[in-house]
């Protein structure tokens, strides 16, 4: 969803509630209404009468519907083609001999320079290779496209293209080849499956080509691999030098994501473009619902990207802090969670009571008098039910002109909110979270002078304005503020776990800095987004999993040139068991929707650590038959298989498959309610990938675990590039006494130098 604006959405069960009244009055016009389809086909199955399988997709169409035309063939992210069908026409096209599986189109939706500082890339520049294997490694960017002028992407200093690279920069409105350069190889756009669903594109509203009319893109794309600039700053907020996290790797941006979304079949002629153009990491900051894995777009693409051997970054969503809230939780790909940095923006609001509270802003311009002024609440200068929650339409002007307004957080964007307050005559806003929300304070350059507080501030300030006869405000902009501690904290916003396609793969797998993140913007469009900003700037500071999943996509580029050899799986395992779970003062890290100390499945593996990444010591790694292996332990049909794999695979019907034996780096433990005393037993297999060495394990549970864990063997001694098995056996003690059904720990393993962590998840269903 748009990054900075989480809104809440109907669920497809209230969605079917509300229409199911309408079905029968539109069947006659649904039964010839045409959708896109995305058609996998069995490629082997190809008969012999045909030379050529684009011949034998054209045939199988034709034999149930004349006037189809494929909007695209595929033939790397997955083999088939997308079309558009009545329902009758798929459901013929279904009973074919060789086609695998129709699916319908799927709409998904975008997840929304202190962050090398707080990495310690700054303080380690020498042990990151910059040499030409740093800008050999190319990160190809699935988002709404790139401001090409933004510095971000200027490539002063970097040598010729890589000769590896075999994408082309795609010329369109107001976008040429000549917007390319050595920093920005390449630039596509696919918009057949968009137009297709919602009509042409409006080319006065938004550029058909790979141009940026939105932001998120530039945002993405400069945050994995931007160039240094000097001086960049929002308004004067978070000034310093942005740069990404590898700043010699290349960029190749490819528009999937359109003002009416992006959908499926653009997203797999994007991925199918990615990996014939020789990218080395992908980065997509989005996601849609939760489906089987091959009934998903962005899974499917990600398998093959993976066998090509490209890193698969995804971000795991904004709907958090609910559980089983993760999008991207396939396990081929890297699944990306939000923390804070240790930098604020507060803005305090002062009472007329003489109380004050902390909030946050980005708000730069007019500023309000220095004397107080008067106070009101949304929802007591509204006639609508929801006027509390300032939308479009709701607030009196008569009794909010000249007046500072409360509005509380919820359905609509937070700078919208704020527009709707200076369109109804407001002269300021404060923004009250609610218990969706809690403390978690995100920032925003609002078009007034606006504070947003957290939900107990809020609560206090709303008792205020309750009880006094005539309330009064003072909103204080301190500007930037940097060592803010505990930091990182999870993002109350950042998707959580459990993995509600496949419980026993932990998800997310870690978590990066999202919240308040300075990085390039497109000039077509103000900070907010919003039609009414006709503010510009070349830096924007927005928030979400979108901006944390970049992070790791140009970590993974770091990784991937100083170690040329290493599979995605490796790269990962690297980022994951390296990553930390507690502050250097041995508290854990918390999630500020809670205050409380957060969990695996909150944070994953933990928050990154690029440069502890770099010498892991020891990997877990993984190849496409681990993966199908894993596909047979699901129980997936010989079809479901090949849909994902594009290949025949038979799973050996001699072999015990099991999906605790996927050598992921994390063990999560689903305990069967009611079983009493059970055991589950997870294998996994080490990579040495540093110097010889003798590692021996160790295990950590909290309080609440009532499990017993073991770890056979318990040292491991390794030869260079030596592989070694290990087993963990959980055996649970009966289900706690607690109402608590989750128990977390975690597996180590350690020479003296290096530590290798794993996180422990374990549920009694």
């Amino acid at each position: 969803m748009r990054t900075e604006r989480v809104i809440e959405m109907i669920s497809f069960r209230k969605f079917f509630l509300l229409v199911l009244p309408f079905l029968a009055l539109y069947h006659v016009e649904s039964h010839n209404h045409k959708t896109t389809y995305i058609v996998h086909v069995a490629k082997s199955q190809m008969p012999q009468t045909f030379d050529h399988h684009t011949a034998w997709y054209q045939s199988s169409l034709k034999s149930v519907s004349h006037s189809a035309q494929m909007l695209y063939t595929y033939d790397n992210a997955i083999h088939g083609y997308a079309t558009r069908l009545t329902e009758e026409e798929a459901r013929l096209l279904k009973t074919q001999t060789g086609i695998l599986a129709v699916l319908p189109e799927i709409k998904y939706q975008l997840h929304t320079t202190r962050t090398p500082l707080f990495l310690g890339l700054d303080k380690n520049a020498d042990m990151f290779p910059e040499s030409s294997s740093g800008s050999d490694v190319i990160i190809g960017v699935l988002d709404t496209g790139v401001w090409p002028e933004s510095k971000s992407f200027d490539d002063t200093g970097l040598g010729p293209v890589p000769s590896t690279w075999k994408g082309e920069c795609e010329t369109g409105t107001n976008f040429t080849a000549s917007h390319c350069n050595r920093k920005l190889i390449g630039a596509r756009y696919f918009s057949k499956g968009c137009e297709a669903m919602l009509g042409p594109i409006d080319e006065t509203k938004e550029s058909k080509s790979p141009r940026d009319d939105d932001g998120h893109g530039t945002h993405t794309a400069s945050t994995a691999a931007g160039s240094v600039v000097s001086g960049a700053s929002l308004f004067g907020y978070a000034a310093g030098t942005a740069r990404g996290m590898a700043t010699r790797a290349r960029v190749a941006a490819y528009k999937v994501c359109w003002t009416g979304g992006c959908f499926s079949s653009d997203i797999l002629a994007a991925i199918e473009k990615a990996i014939s153009d020789n990218v080395n990491v992908l980065s997509l900051s989005l996601g849609g619902g939760m489906a089987d894995y091959y009934r998903d777009s962005v899974a499917i693409g990600a398998f093959a990207a993976m066998e090509k051997g490209i890193l698969v970054s995804c971000s795991a969503g904004n709907a958090g802090p609910s559980p089983y809230s993760l999008s991207n939780v396939a396990p081929w790909i890297t699944t990306v969670g939000a923390g804070t940095l240790d930098r604020d923006f507060p803005a305090f609001v002062s009472l007329g009571n003489g109380l004050n509270y902390s909030g946050v802003s980005l708000y730069r311009g007019n500023a309000l008098a220095d004397s107080p002024l008067p106070f009101v609440y949304a929802g007591n200068a509204s006639n609508a039910t929801n006027g509390n929650l300032c939308v479009t339409g709701t607030l009196s002007p008569e009794k909010v002109a000249g007046k500072i307004v409360l509005c509380d957080r919820g359905l609509t964007a937070r700078v919208q909110k704020g527009s709707v307050v200076k369109s109804a005559g407001g002269l300021g806003m404060v923004l009250s979270n609610t218990a969706a929300n809690g403390e978690e304070l995100v920032a925003d350059a609002h078009l007034l002078p606006a504070s947003a507080v957290g939900e107990k501030a809020g609560d206090a300030i709303k008792k205020y304005l309750f009880s006094a006869a005539k309330p009064t405000v003072k909103i204080l902009f301190e500007g930037t503020k940097v060592g803010i501690q505990p930091s990182p904290v999870v993002a109350a916003f950042s998707s959580r776990g459990p993995n509600s396609i496949t419980p026993q793969i932990l998800k997310p797998d870690l978590i990066a800095p999202g919240v308040n993140i300075l990085a390039g913007w497109s000039k077509k469009v103000g900070p907010t987004g919003l039609p009414v900003d006709e503010r510009r700037v070349d830096f924007n500071i927005i928030s979400g999993t979108s901006m944390s999943c970049p992070h790791v996509s140009g970590l993974a580029a770091l990784i991937k040139s100083a170690h040329p050899d290493w599979s995605p799986a490796a790269v990962r395992s690297a980022l994951m068991t390296t990553a930390y779970t507690v502050y250097k003062n041995g508290q854990k890290i918390q999630d500020s929707a809670t205050g409380k100390p957060s969990t695996p499945l909150d944070h994953g593996a933990g928050h990154v650590d690029p440069v502890a990444a770099l010498n892991p010591g020891l990997v877990y790694d993984l190849t496409a038959d681990d993966y199908l292996g894993f596909l047979c332990a699901l129980n997936y049909t010989a079809s479901e298989i090949t849909t994902l794999a594009r290949r025949r695979f038979q799973c050996d019907a001699s072999k015990q498959y099991s999906v605790t034996d996927l050598n992921y780096p994390s063990f999560t433990v689903v305990f069967e309610s009611g079983s009493g005393s059970s055991v589950v037993k997870h294998t996994r297999i080490l990579t040495n990938v540093g110097p010889a060495g003798t590692y021996k394990a160790s295990v950590t549970t909290d309080s609440a675990s009532n499990v017993k864990i073991s770890v056979e063997p318990q040292m491991l001694s390794f030869k260079e590039n030596e592989k070694k098995p290990f087993t963990v056996t959980f055996t649970s003690l009966g289900s706690p006494q607690q109402k608590a059904v989750n128990a977390f720990g975690r597996v180590e393993w350690s020479d003296g130098k290096h530590v290798v962590g794993t996180p422990i998840s374990i549920n009694w269903g």
